[in-house]
């Protein structure tokens, strides 16, 4: 039996309208531009004289108000490539950070890999053993881990900063969860009854698997890495062997501080890393949601 009045289906191939489209955009472009402030000043501070610094938000001015663009100066930048130190801080930080980006990115994985995938004695209490270091704040780590670089002999040495950040207990939880996701049993089963070893298995079938964890978790390594500025304070102790972030907060003077070369070395301390950032974003929030999830 049917009803006199017919009523119209949907059609469900119909595209939405401008208005449903776009409307989102509305509310992320002004939250977008706030987010994007800080930023702006930070570049437009890089260019000030002193004077100018504390005279205005933003752009210089004239006596009358008028917007004075001649007054901005690349003079800082000149001074900071002029300076060695600075030159050596910068291939440190780029040196430490690939390093213990691509070393404890493959720790990681392989503990990770383990604690999914292989049945050994303890694996329960090992993983348990992750899961509380997850709130162990990492600060409280310091004083332990410089006794035991101290007792190694390894103070003043590249590897005192590295080696505590091997395989970190966040990085092997989250290599975990993705391998469960992403690496099937059956296929681990199936390439061991064709003869590959446990290290074959993990080179050459898991970390294909996992490239969207890797690539997300070699990048946080390395802005972790970037903006460490505790560590090689306490592990380092030649001034020409520190990073980046250290020789940019040793600018500031005791009694006068060029404020636009601080904000210069900042600049350039935060571009590399943001570029990486905005290049990598698709992968980084890809893989670190295919660890998100247990499969």
């Amino acid at each position: 039996m049917t009803n006199g009045s017919t009523r119209p289906s949907p059609d469900m191939n119909a595209k939405p309208s401008l208005i449903a489209r776009g409307w989102p955009h509305l509310i992320l472009l002004p939250v977008c531009a706030v987010l994007m402030m800080p930023i702006a000043w930070l570049i437009i501070a890089a260019f000030k004289t002193n004077a100018d610094f504390f005279a205005t938000l933003f752009f210089p001015v004239d006596a009358n108000g008028v917007l004075d663009l001649g007054r901005l100066t690349t003079a800082s930048f000149g001074r900071l490539f002029g300076r060695e130190s600075f030159h050596r801080a910068f291939f440190n930080s780029v040196f430490l950070s690939s390093a213990l980006a691509a070393i404890g990115t493959l720790g990681a994985a392989a503990g990770g890999y383990a604690l999914a995938r292989l049945r050994f004695h303890g694996s329960t209490p090992v993983t348990i053993l992750v899961l509380g270091l997850l709130v162990i704040p990492p600060p409280l780590l310091l004083a332990p881990t410089y006794e035991l670089m101290h007792n190694l002999g390894l103070l003043d040495n590249y590897l005192a900063v590295i080696l505590p950040g091997l395989a970190p207990a966040f990085a092997v939880f989250l290599f975990r969860q993705s391998t469960m996701q992403s690496v099937p049993k059956e296929l681990i089963e199936a390439s061991r009854i064709d003869g590959l070893g446990e290290i074959g298995i993990f080179a050459n079938v898991a970390l294909p698997l996992l490239r969207p964890m890797i690539g997300a978790m070699m990048l946080v390594m390395f802005l972790g890495m970037w903006n460490n500025f505790i560590g090689p304070q306490v592990f380092l102790h030649s001034p020409e062997k520190m990073p980046l972030a250290v020789a940019v907060a040793n600018l500031k003077g005791t009694y006068y501080t060029e404020y636009g070369l601080q904000m210069a070395a900042t600049l350039l301390a935060v571009a590399p890393v943001l570029i990486l950032f905005l290049l990598l974003q698709r992968d980084f929030v890809s893989g670190l949601a295919s660890g998100a999830v247990k499969g």
